[in-house]
C-alpha cells in the first residue's frame, strides 16, 4: 500500500463544490441541535435586516414627506428594537458557533491522530514528522475557523440575498431584474476561478508542511549540525523551504483576495443602475422617494453580502484544501491486518518459522529472496553479516512490523497474522541500537509498555523488580525511578537509555527477544549489565541477537549469516567470523 501522503490524490480535488460542502457538513452530524438553534438565529437576524429597508421607505413616504413627525418616531422606536434583537441573535449565534469550532477542532485532531497511531511502521516511513505535524495543528485550524466563523456568515449572506433579491423583483420586477444581472456575471466568475484557488491554497497548505519538516528535522539533529558545523547546509535548506513558502504563499493571497474588487466592481455597476433607472422611474411618476430609498438598500443588502462571500468563499477553498490533506489521513488502513486462523499451515514446534518469504521495501527492489528457516524454544540465535544485508529487515519480519510480499512467518506454530497488536506484543520484545525515550521518569518509561504494574507505588515496584534481578541496576540513575528525563532523553547516557529499555522488555518476560545492535554503542561496563539482566531471563525465552561485535554472539547456540537478500546458517563461530572478517558474500 502506498503510504506516502504527497503521491496520494487528494480526497475531494477532482469533486464539484456540492460534494465539499456536502463533506464538510458530515463533520458536524453530532452537531445538529446546535446548528438548527444558530441557524433559526441566523434566519431571525436576516428577516429582521431585510425588514428594516421596507420600514424605512415606508416612513419616508408616509409620515417623512408629510410631516408627521409623531409616525417617524414610532417606527424609529420599531427599528430601534428590531436592530436589537437582531444584535442579540447574531451574538448568541456567533457563541454557540464559536463552541461548535472548537469542539469539531478537538475531535477531528483526537481522529487524526488515533488513525496515526493505528498505521503501520511503512507510514512514518514515507512521511516526514513536521508534515503530518502541519496537518494535525495549521489544517485542522483551517476547517474550526471556517465552522466557527465563516459557517453562519456564509449561511446569513446567502439568506439576506435572497431575501433582498426577491424584494427587488417584487417591487419593481423590470428594475429588479436589471439590478441583478451583475450577479450572473459574478456567478460565473465564481465558478471559473474557485477550482484555480483551491488549488492555490493546497499548494500553500503542501509547502506549509515541507517547511515545517524542514525546521523539524533541523532541529532534531542540531547536535549533528554542531558537531560538523554546517549551519550553513540546513540554513541553506530551510532558505530553499520559506522561500517555497513565500512563492505559494503570495500565489495563494493573490487568488484568495481576488474576488474583492470584481465583487465591488460589479455591485457599483448595479447600484448605478437602481439609481439611474428609479430615478428616470420617478420623474414618470412609476416611483416615489421612499420606494427608491428602500430599493437601493436592498440592492446594498443584496450587493454587500456578496462582498462578504467573496472573503467567506476565500475561507470555504482554504477549509476544503485543508480537508482534502486531512481526509488523505482518515481514509488510510493498516495494512497489517488481523486474519483468522488458517487451518491450512502446517504447524511446527519452532517458537518462530520463516516459511519461503520475499520481502521488499515500498517502491524499493526485494531485499529478502525465499528466505526459510527455524528458531527454537530458549535457544540463543545470532544474525550476523555485512551492512545492509538485510538483518534489521529480517528482524522487522520477526516482530512484524511489516509483512511479507510472500511466503509465511510462524509464531508458536500459528501464521503470525493471526494474533492481535495486543497479543504479539506480548510474545514478542524489540530492544533498538537507539531506544526512544519519553519525557518524564525513569519508572514512567519502564512502565511504558508494563501496564500490569502502572498501579504499583514505588516500594511495590522495587520488589517486582528485586524478583526480576534488576534492583541493581536503578543504582545508575540519580533519583533512581524517580530520576528526571528530559525530551528525547538527552538528560541520560546512551548506556543509561539502554538499561531502561532493557528493563522495559525484559520486565514483559517476552517468549521472543529480539536485540537489533542494542549493545553497540554502550560500554564494556554497561554490556556487563546488560548481560546480567539478559541472563536472568526465563529459559523459556528465545534470544535473537543482530551484532557485529564478536563476543556479543560469542555463546549464540546458532548463528545465520544473512547477505544479498539470502539466510544461511554459518555453522561455527569460526565460519561467522571468517565471513565477516573477510566480507564473503553469497550471490
Amino acid at each position: 500500500m502506498n503510504y506516502n501522503l504527497n503521491s496520494l490524490p487528494a480526497g475531494e480535488s477532482r469533486s464539484s463544490t456540492w460534494s465539499g460542502v456536502k463533506s464538510l457538513l458530515k463533520l458536524v452530524e453530532q452537531e445538529r441541535k446546535t446548528l438548527i438553534i444558530a441557524l433559526c438565529a441566523v434566519l431571525l437576524n436576516a428577516f429582521l435586516n431585510l425588514l428594516g429597508p421596507f420600514l424605512i421607505g415606508h416612513t419616508i413616504d408616509k409620515y417623512i414627506l408629510t410631516k408627521q413627525y409623531h409616525g417617524v418616531l414610532v417606527f424609529s422606536g420599531i427599528l430601534l428594537a428590531m436592530y436589537v434583537t437582531a444584535f442579540v441573535s447574531s451574538y448568541f449565534q456567533t457563541k454557540l458557533m464559536g463552541g461548535l469550532g472548537q469542539r469539531i477542532i478537538f475531535e477531528l485532531r483526537n481522529s487524526i491522530f488515533n488513525k496515526i497511531q493505528q498505521l503501520p511502521l511503512a507510514f512514518f516511513n514515507e512521511n516526514k514528522a513536521g508534515d503530518l505535524i502541519s496537518r494535525v495543528n495549521n489544517d485542522t485550524d483551517k476547517l474550526s475557523q471556517f465552522f466557527s466563523q465563516a459557517l453562519m456568515q456564509f449561511i446569513s449572506n446567502i439568506v439576506i440575498m435572497t431575501g433582498a433579491g426577491i424584494f427587488l423583483v417584487v417591487i419593481n420586477p423590470e428594475l429588479g431584474l436589471a439590478a441583478l444581472v451583475p450577479a450572473a456575471f459574478i456567478l460565473i466568475f465564481t465558478k471559473v476561478v474557485s477550482p484555480w484557488i483551491k488549488k492555490k491554497n493546497a499548494l500553500n497548505l503542501k509547502s506549509t508542511g515541507a517547511m515545517s519538516a524542514e525546521i523539524q528535522e533541523s532541529l532534531n539533529n542540531f547536535k549533528v549540525i554542531i558537531a560538523f558545523n554546517r549551519r550553513d547546509y540546513f540554513r541553506q535548506r530551510f532558505h530553499q523551504a520559506n522561500q517555497d513558502n513565500y512563492k505559494t504563499a503570495i500565489g495563494a493571497g493573490l487568488a484568495n483576495n481576488i474576488f474583492l474588487p470584481v465583487f465591488g466592481f460589479f455591485s457599483s455597476i448595479a447600484q448605478l443602475t437602481v439609481l439611474s433607472f428609479g430615478v428616470y422611474l420617478i420623474t414618470k411618476g412609476y416611483f416615489t422617494i421612499g420606494l427608491l430609498v428602500s430599493y437601493l438598500s436592498y440592492a446594498t443588502n443584496f450587493y454587500n453580502p456578496l462582498r462578504q462571500l467573496a472573503a467567506l468563499w476565500t475561507s470555504f477553498q482554504l477549509a476544503l484544501a485543508g480537508w482534502d490533506r486531512i481526509s488523505q489521513i482518515l481514509s488510510l488502513n493498516n495494512n497489517l491486518v488481523t486474519i483468522g486462523y488458517d487451518d491450512t499451515v502446517n504447524p511446527t514446534n519452532a517458537v518462530l518459522e520463516f516459511r519461503n518469504v520475499h520481502f521488499g521495501y515500498p517502491g524499493g527492489y526485494e531485499i529478502l529472496h525465499n528466505i526459510s528457516f527455524a528458531m527454537e524454544q530458549g535457544k540463543t540465535y545470532a544474525l550476523v553479516g555485512p551492512t545492509g544485508g538485510g538483518k534489521t529487515t529480517t528482524a522487522s519480519l520477526m516482530a512484524r512490523l511489516y509483512d511479507p510480499l510472500e511466503g509465511t512467518i510462524l509464531l508458536k506454530g500459528k501464521d503470525i497474522r493471526t494474533y492481535s497488536p495486543e497479543e504479539r506484543a506480548e510474545k514478542i520484545g524489540f530492544i533498538l541500537q537507539e531506544p526512544f525515550l519519553f519525557t518524564g521518569t525513569v519508572r514512567e518509561n519502564i512502565l511504558y509498555s508494563n501496564a500490569l504494574y502502572r498501579k504499583f507505588s514505588n516500594e511495590q515496584f522495587i520488589k517486582v523488580l528485586q524478583e526480576a534481578k534488576l534492583e541493581g541496576l536503578l543504582n545508575t540513575f540519580d533519583k533512581g525511578l524517580d530520576t528526571e528525563i528530559l525530551s528525547g532523553g538527552d538528560s541520560l547516557s546512551i548506556g543509561q537509555k539502554q538499561l531502561i529499555a532493557f528493563m522495559r522488555a525484559v520486565l514483559r518476560k517476552p517468549e521472543l527477544l529480539i536485540l537489533d545492535e542494542a549493545t553497540a554503542n554502550i560500554d564494556t561496563i554497561t554490556e556487563q549489565l546488560l548481560g546480567q539482566i539478559l541472563s536472568n531471563l526465563p529459559k523459556e525465552t528465545t534470544l535473537v541477537v543482530i551484532a557485529h561485535r564478536l563476543n556479543t554472539i560469542e555463546n549464540a547456540d546458532e548463528i545465520f549469516f544473512i547477505n544479498s537478500g539470502e539466510v544461511t546458517r554459518a555453522g561455527s563461530f569460526k565460519e561467522a567470523v571468517d565471513r565477516l572478517m573477510h566480507g564473503k558474500r553469497l550471490s
